[in-house]
């Protein structure tokens, strides 16, 4: 597709949108972003949180280098965005096994970008004929800028599928995935491509990072760590992404060790399945962890590592967050709001059945103490604790692990 250069005067009316797309509110980036992750068609990319996050750096990408394409040669069509993010995001999309349908995300993206620019255009000129072509040759810009981009990574798609297909990581990847959607492969066959053995008990792990840049020498590091902590030198790593890992150990981590010893790899996340046996307790833990990450991303949750063990209850009480929120807040009143270790109080004296003294020495604190921070904790919530021990349990556990606690 081709048109006409734009008149000198749109060109520079072009110009001086660009500069201002440069520099976007907030608001039009979250815009662009629920645009991109809503949706059940759009479900596969936004429950992965490395994804979602790989998806929202490539909203950024297209828009700049659309608007500083648009600033050095105004009206000029703008060559597709191959650069770091889009072919990362490529890589991704294939190792999690998805195709160019999830692209479709990106046009969610242009009907936003191409709202919000008519607004900067409706601001740039009163002219009915500078508008009417500033709007044609523009809007026709963005289209085919996006056209070409989504043509472009769909070309990076197929490379990176031939690249994977040839790695004898892909044999790893290629034998979970059979074995997790249950298809008749011999265990014994499993096992010697996996050197991993698939009898006995299994906890599964997700580990992954959601910065711009992962580093596979700290992911390594990350699963070193896990594998050593459940005392599992022959664990089994899966390539699942360029920034994720999926994992399985015969045994289980120790979390509150794990936590600390994590803290050294702070860009590093990790949720622990379930453990359970044999080749159902393989399948059923790797859902867990899942669900796990999933629950994490859903709250936007600040907490490095979670477990199933930890979070069963709120990843079902959360499936819908708004519902969830709505349920805290009638829940727990003003001690939502309350200061952070008098919630705590609450949490862990309902975690330790109510029993003061337990709880006080989990907290590391007098008795004495325990008992007025949960006296005050009473006089903030709607209805007194011992009337509803289960609900303000939830809602407490809730907010711990919204990131808010």
């Amino acid at each position: 597709m081709s048109w006409e250069p734009p008149s000198p005067r749109v060109r520079e009316l072009i110009r001086q949108g660009a500069r201002r797309a440069l520099d976007p509110p907030e608001e039009w980036l979250r815009e662009l972003d629920e645009a991109t992750l809503s949706g059940p068609h759009h479900a596969q990319i936004s429950d992965d949180p490395v994804l979602a996050a790989a998806t929202r750096r490539a909203n950024r990408s297209n828009l700049f280098f659309w608007a500083s394409a648009n600033i050095d040669r105004p009206g000029a069509r703008v060559a597709p965005n191959i650069g770091d993010v889009p072919v990362a995001v490529a890589r991704d999309l294939v190792r999690r096994g998805l195709n160019e349908s999830a692209l479709d995300a990106y046009r969610a993206g242009q009907g936003v970008a191409i709202r919000r620019w008519i607004g900067i255009c409706l601001t740039l000129t009163s002219d009915v004929d500078e508008l009417r072509e500033l709007l044609d040759v523009s809007c026709r810009s963005i289209t085919t800028f996006v056209d070409d981009t989504i043509a472009a990574v769909t070309e990076l798609i197929a490379e990176q599928r031939d690249e994977l297909a040839q790695g004898t990581h892909a044999e790893r990847r290629e034998t979970v995935s059979l074995l997790l959607y249950g298809a008749p492969i011999p265990r014994a066959r499993a096992e010697q491509r996996l050197g991993y053995r698939l009898t006995g008990c299994h906890t599964a792990a997700v580990v992954w990072s959601e910065g711009a840049h992962a580093d596979s020498a700290v992911l390594g590091r990350a699963t070193d760590l896990i594998a050593a902590n459940a005392a599992d030198p022959r664990a089994l790593t899966v390539l699942a992404g360029a920034a994720t890992r999926w994992m399985w150990l015969h045994g289980a981590p120790d979390p509150a060790a794990l936590r600390e010893e994590l803290a050294a790899e702070p860009s590093v996340r990790v949720a622990v399945g379930s453990t359970g046996e044999d080749l159902a307790g393989f399948r059923r833990s790797h859902i867990d962890a899942l669900a796990v990450q999933r629950m994490l991303a859903r709250l936007a949750s600040a907490q490095q590592l979670a477990t199933h063990d930890e979070v069963e209850l709120v990843a079902l009480a959360t499936s819908d967050v708004e519902a969830a929120d709505g349920f805290v807040r009638r829940v727990l009143g003003d001690l939502a709001h309350a200061q952070p270790d008098i919630r705590e109080a609450a949490r862990v004296f309902i975690a330790a059945q109510c029993n003061a003294s337990h709880a006080a020495d989990r907290l590391y604190i007098h008795r004495n103490t325990l008992l007025r921070r949960l006296a005050h904790a009473d006089r903030l919530l709607p209805r007194p604790l011992a009337e509803d021990i289960l609900g303000v349990g939830t809602a407490l556990e809730i907010l711990r692990w919204r990131g808010t606690g």
